[in-house]
């Protein structure tokens, strides 16, 4: 009995509620300390990381001491003192490989998804609205061309809704710079004398076909353009016109409108005033190249006046009244004019 007593294993209980096994005699823990060696190099260590915490968010290595089985590790519940379901390597990598493969999946079908609605956008919607804005483009302002507003406006709006915002605006901008580059050409190709003429038919005919581009891809510019670039679409494409076509020409354009400017209905008045305004509502810095040619037409280019100037104003004024009148421009008939007081 005293042997089996000193053979005998003595339960102790840490702080921890963690239990470990001591003997009463030296030789019995030797015995037991050897014992357990020998087993617990049989055993294979799973790693921490693969393995899931135990409910109170410690370690399964911390809260239980591995114990040698037949098959796999087993851990020594320190509570219940019940033997936990097996853990293995594979059992606790299994998940992580399930949720890679759940995620990649979604990756997957998200990118095919994109990929058919990009290849949708490319086959449907914007074939019909290059053809849009082509006849758009092109169309006189006198001229009435049939266009489905109301369906340039549904593809607009399918394509911003299915987030093609920025690809279509890509498509819209790069589509018109190539008309303004073919606009651009036309005009290299003209007629000193019918220059001044032929660029405002080109401006003319831009602005009109705005008005018309604009509004349709409203629901573009509200957001995308407004709302992401912090601009406004029809701000974009007038300067685009004033990029590839007026600033490409001014230099040759400037001396012919001051030629006209002195020069009284060489050019229609009508065709002066479209050109000099349109060259200031794309660039007011144009203004400076010819002061006297742009007040003709727009106030306050000139700076304001002043009074110690007022004699030079009237003689200025005296010198435009006579060379009219030896241009042809009579005064009129003068004898009905009231005689002046001082007379």
């Amino acid at each position: 009995m005293e042997a089996m007593e000193d053979d005998s294993l003595d339960i102790k209980d840490d702080h921890n509620h963690n239990y470990c096994a001591s003997s009463s005699s030296g030789g019995g823990g030797s015995k037991v300390r050897t014992y357990l060696s020998n087993q617990l190099s049989d055993v294979t260590t799973v790693p921490q990381s693969a393995c899931p915490p135990v409910p109170g968010g410690e370690p399964a290595t911390r809260r239980g001491k591995p114990w040698s089985g037949s098959t796999g590790s087993k851990f020594m519940d320190s509570d219940s003192g019940s033997e936990s379901s097996e853990v293995s390597e594979t059992d606790c990598t299994a998940p992580l490989a399930a949720v890679e493969g759940k995620f990649s999946l979604d990756s997957t079908s998200k990118f095919l998804l994109n990929a058919m609605a990009v290849e949708d956008y490319r086959k449907n919607h914007w074939p019909n609205l290059e053809k849009a804005i082509d006849r758009l483009l092109i169309q006189n302002p006198t001229d009435h061309i049939s266009v489905s507003y109301a369906q340039i406006y549904s593809y607009v709006y399918k394509c911003v809704c299915q987030q093609h915002s920025e690809l279509l605006y890509n498509d819209l901008t790069l589509k018109i710079t190539n008309h303004l580059q073919q606009v651009s050409t036309h005009l290299q190709a003209s007629p000193p004398e019918d220059f001044i003429e032929n660029f405002n038919v080109a401006l003319t005919q831009y602005t009109a076909s705005l008005q018309c581009i604009v509004p349709v891809f409203m629901y573009l510019n509200k957001f995308y353009i407004e709302s992401k670039l912090n601009r406004d679409l029809r701000e974009d494409l007038m300067k685009l016109f004033a990029d590839y076509v007026a600033e490409i020409h001014v230099n040759t354009l400037m001396p012919l409108l001051i030629k006209a400017h002195t020069m009284p209905f060489q050019v229609q008045p009508s065709t002066m005033a479209s050109v000099v305004k349109g060259l200031h509502s794309l660039r007011p810095d144009w203004a400076q190249l010819a002061p006297a040619l742009f007040s003709g037409f727009i106030p306050q280019i000139n700076p304001p006046a002043v009074e110690s100037l007022l004699p030079d104003y009237a003689a200025h004024d005296q010198k435009l009244q006579l060379e009219l009148s030896m241009n042809g421009f009579p005064r009129g008939d003068q004898s009905r004019k009231r005689a002046s007081e001082d007379s």
